[in-house]
C-alpha cells in the first residue's frame, strides 16, 4: 500500500511538467499507468495535448480515456515523456523492460525534449544491477546472445509467460532477463551490448532522464543531474 500511494504521488507531481498543446509520450508500467488515467482527467477537463505510446497497453488505456494519440508519422518531437525505470542510479542511468516495452520506450525517449520518470522509493540504487537487465532480441539469435551475453559475465534466463512459451514483445521479439549483478560501468555494457548483432536494444537507458521523481512517503523528490 505504501509502494502504491508513493507511485500515485510522483505520478501526481509529474502532470506539472506537462503543458496545454504538449506532444506527450506515454510510458508502460505501473507507475506511468497511474500518470496516463491522471492526463486522461486533465484531458476531460479541457486540456489539449497528443500522445505517442511506448505499448500497446499504454495505447489501449489513453484510447480508453479520451487521450487523442499520433505517432511519429504525424510529429517527430515529442515535448516531454513520462515513464517509469525499473532502477535508477546517482547518475539518473536507468534499468528499464521490466514491462517487456524497452524498445518503443527508447525510441520514444530518444525523441524528447524532456524525460521524466516517476518512481517509488523501492527503485533508488547506488548501482545499477539488482534488477536483471532486459535483453531483447530477435528469436533466431536468442541462443547466440544469450551465450554471448553469459560470457560478459551475466546468468541469463530467457523470459516466459505462465504457460512457458516465451514472452513476445510488441515488435515480436524475445526477452533475455540478464542478471549481472551489480553493474559497475553501465555506459561500457551498453556498449557492448549495442555491438552485438542480434541485440535489438537492451534495458539500459544511460544519458536519457532529464529528471527522477521518487516520492518517498508524503514527499516527491526531484533529481536531476548538475552541471
Amino acid at each position: 500500500m505504501a509502494n502504491e500511494q508513493e507511485k500515485q504521488a510522483a505520478a501526481r507531481h509529474s502532470l506539472s511538467f506537462v503543458r496545454d498543446g504538449d506532444v506527450v509520450g506515454l510510458g508502460t508500467g505501473s507507475t506511468a499507468a497511474i500518470f496516463i488515467q491522471m492526463l486522461g482527467e486533465k484531458v476531460k477537463a479541457g486540456m489539449k495535448v497528443r500522445g505517442i505510446p511506448t505499448s500497446t497497453r499504454s495505447r489501449d488505456l489513453a484510447k480508453s480515456l479520451g487521450i487523442p494519440l499520433i505517432t511519429f508519422a504525424d510529429c517527430e518531437q515529442i515535448d516531454v515523456t513520462v515513464d517509469g525505470a525499473d532502477e535508477f542510479n546517482p547518475d539518473l542511468d536507468l534499468i528499464k523492460g521490466g514491462g517487456g516495452a524497452l524498445l518503443r520506450e527508447k525510441v520514444v525517449a530518444s525523441a524528447s525534449r524532456e524525460v521524466v520518470i516517476v518512481t517509488d522509493s523501492s527503485k533508488q540504487v547506488p548501482a545499477l544491477g539488482k534488477f536483471p537487465l532486459p535483453v531483447e532480441v530477435v528469436p533466431f539469435a536468442e541462443a547466440l546472445i544469450a551465450g554471448r551475453v553469459a560470457a560478459l559475465g551475466a546468468s541469463v534466463n530467457l523470459r516466459q509467460k505462465e504457460d512457458r512459451t516465451p514472452y513476445v514483445t510488441d515488435e515480436g521479439h524475445h526477452i533475455l532477463d540478464c542478471n549481472f549483478g551489480k553493474i559497475a560501468e553501465p555506459a561500457k555494457l551498453a556498449d557492448q551490448l549495442n555491438r552485438m548483432p542480434g541485440v535489438v536494444e537492451h534495458g539500459l537507458f544511460i544519458g536519457m532522464a532529464s529528471v527522477v521523481l521518487m516520492s518517498k512517503g508524503a514527499e516527491v523528490v526531484e533529481f536531476r543531474l548538475r552541471g
